[in-house]
């Protein structure tokens, strides 16, 4: 790992943790509630505690007077849930793109198991070869979904985090196998830093277990998106997501210090 990829970590997480909110939606469901005025949301993420936030490169001029200090992810893949086929993801933007749009890091997204793999591991290994050439951070969500797979099956999602740090990522993100001791067998497959994918749990505190669950599994953080941008008070769940994350906390003691 060069300095400048270790340095730019850095910015995107906190001594090695990692509290990210994604927002980069937007191109695949639209403006939906709490990505409309975006910038009061990136407002409310980063002073609820963040690390960083992520979206797609046209998002930039919108995030950087609001992002409070916090780290900036770029996304470069995308589809739209309106399309032939959501889990095939395609290339919308570029590691020199990410770049002159401040990024401290990018991300890609493939679906491991799913009829495009092929393609997205083929954009996977042009990004983290670009990348590694700026000593630019990837983070590759690497999740397992496809027909007839199990996308929580804690051995398919081995095999996605395995395969992000085969093909040379920095950080893998995927999906909660559903408890912490299934979700050991997901951070052990890899010696990079797993970050939990937020799912769709309902309620403040199932989304909370889940997290207590991910960190007490060995994992380095989470990237929560809908959970946290569309809730009534973006903010306050931040500040439980990272009081669990950064300060290692109970899900009760998260849930009143965010007064949730």
């Amino acid at each position: 790992m060069t300095v400048g990829v270790t340095a730019r970590l850095d910015r995107i997480g906190t001594d090695g943790r990692i509290v990210n909110v994604p927002m980069d939606h937007g191109i695949t469901l639209g403006a939906v509630d709490g990505l409309r005025r975006i910038e009061e949301t990136i407002d409310a993420v980063t002073r609820g505690g963040a690390d960083s936030v992520l979206t797609q490169k046209g998002i930039a001029p919108r995030v950087h007077p609001n992002k409070n200090g916090a780290g900036y992810i770029v996304h470069l893949n995308a589809s739209t849930a309106t399309g032939p086929d959501t889990n095939d993801k395609r290339l919308t933007g570029t590691v020199t793109e990410a770049i002159r749009a401040g990024a401290d890091a990018v991300s890609l997204h493939v679906n491991v198991g799913s009829d495009s793999e092929p393609q997205q591991l083929e954009q996977l290994a042009q990004v983290t070869r670009t990348a590694a050439e700026y000593g630019m951070p990837v983070l590759a969500m690497t999740y397992a979904r496809g027909p007839g797979v199990d996308e929580s099956d804690p051995e398919r999602l081995a095999h996605a985090v395995r395969l992000a740090e085969e093909a040379g990522a920095d950080v893998a993100k995927t999906a909660y196998s559903g408890d912490a001791a299934s979700y050991e067998r997901v951070t052990e497959a890899t010696s990079l830093p797993v970050i939990m994918a937020g799912g769709d749990p309902e309620g403040n505190e199932a989304t909370l277990e889940n997290v207590r669950g991910a960190m007490d599994a060995g994992a380095a953080g989470v990237s929560i998106g809908r959970t946290v941008f569309q809730h009534d008070d973006p903010e306050a769940m931040t500040r439980a997501v990272t009081a669990v994350v950064h300060d290692d906390r109970s899900v009760d003691d998260a849930l009143d210090r965010a007064e949730l």
